[in-house]
């Protein structure tokens, strides 16, 4: 897999986990916990997108 395949490939995730955060927070009795490890990966799927984007550069 290409370096600008995987960093497409990594913004389809991120922005798929932005989604979920957003539904998780607007349901009723969604678990803390739960939005919190959301938001976690979406951290870590946004420093991976960070770092590949300086070695495209």
């Amino acid at each position: 897999m290409s370096l600008s395949s995987h960093l497409q490939e990594l913004k389809r995730k991120h922005n798929s986990l932005s989604t979920a955060v957003e539904e998780a927070q607007r349901a009723p009795g969604t678990d803390d916990l739960h939005i919190a490890d959301l938001k976690k990966r979406k951290l870590r799927i946004k420093e991976e997108i960070e770092r590949v984007s300086a070695q495209l550069a």
